[in-house]
């Protein structure tokens, strides 16, 4: 297994990223503070090139690759992640192929054709695509990026971590959603080792919690499915990377359901203008209503919750007013 990933690792991997990834904003929000009883941001990362994070941590790998990216890179993602790569590979002037399940948001695989990725479509899950792309990179000689459990490309998401650091002041809590772990890791990597202080926070759905029961074993576990809206937090297993880095530097992780989820996202349109995808929304869930074991019930330090993406289609969010 690689190294849990530095500080120095993160601010080389800024260095790769800051001519294309946005310095996204801290955005106070006066009716969330006073709904959640406590001083809550938004970390914007919606407003990211691509709409989500992801396209830090894709650029952070074409950087590491260097030559070796030329013949092309291939991954398999829900949607996120092949957007990102698809426009990292398209800066760096390299071809891409992306693996998506045929259940992905027509919005995102559309997404990711429109900036030049050629699209499979794989039955299964986002793991089978994972899986699927690996072995097209070793048949094509290509390059394989994944979508979270590598180093490189969780020093890419640590980005994030260091505009945290410089842009709020008394910086108490950070809040980061929890897919296969990657930003969760690169976030909690920048800020614990300069900021020990600072309590990182992880939500994933609960009907999603695959880095939760891992905790629990002790070493990373996969579960027999998954079923959540938040269709960016939906692998079965964390990585074995990002696992190390969550049990080493991750504070807690905490369950939301998808009601909340859907309740966070539509109060993030309507009273925070903010349009995000139930993933990124589901931060904003662990806030407004915390467990009574969460450390977010204490309402006494300021809480940075990540809006991780805003790909979501106006059906969707027009849907979630149903559950």
């Amino acid at each position: 297994m690689a190294r849990t990933v530095t500080v120095d690792d993160v601010v080389a991997a800024r260095d790769a990223v800051r001519d294309v990834a946005r310095h996204t904003p801290v955005l106070p929000s006066e009716t969330l503070s006073e709904r959640a009883g406590a001083t809550v941001l938004l970390k914007a990362e919606a407003l990211q090139r691509t709409g989500s994070f992801k396209i830090r941590g894709a650029l952070s790998k074409l950087a590491a690759l260097g030559a070796h990216a030329a013949d092309g890179v291939v991954a398999g993602s829900a949607g996120n992640h092949a957007q990102a790569l698809a426009f990292a590979a398209r800066v760096r002037g390299v071809p891409c192929e992306v693996h998506m399940p045929r259940e992905a948001p027509i919005s995102k695989v559309e997404g990711a054709a429109a900036l030049g990725a050629r699209i499979v479509q794989e039955e299964g899950s986002v793991d089978d695509c994972v899986a699927a792309a690996a072995r097209r990179a070793e048949e094509a000689g290509m390059a394989f990026v994944h979508p979270f459990d590598d180093p490189d490309v969780v020093a890419g998401q640590g980005t994030l971590g260091l505009e945290l650091l410089e842009d709020v002041e008394d910086l108490a809590r950070v809040v980061v959603p929890v897919g296969g772990g990657g930003l969760v890791s690169g976030v909690a990597a920048a800020i614990k080792q300069s900021r020990p202080d600072v309590v990182v926070v992880g939500v994933e759905p609960s009907g999603a919690a695959k880095m939760s029961a891992s905790l629990k074993a002790g070493h990373p576990v996969t579960l027999d499915s998954t079923q959540s809206i938040a269709d960016g937090l939906m692998p079965v297993r964390p990585g074995d990377l990002t696992f190390a880095h969550v049990h080493k530097y991750v504070d807690a992780v905490v369950t939301v359901d998808d009601a909340q989820i859907a309740r966070a996202a539509l109060w993030l349109f309507h009273e925070a203008k903010q349009v995000v995808e139930p993933s990124g929304a589901a931060t904003v869930a662990a806030v407004l209503w915390p467990a009574a074991d969460s450390p977010l019930a204490d309402t006494s330090a300021k809480v940075v919750a990540i809006l991780s993406g805003g790909n979501v289609a106006p059906s969707t969010l027009a849907t979630l007013t149903e559950l």
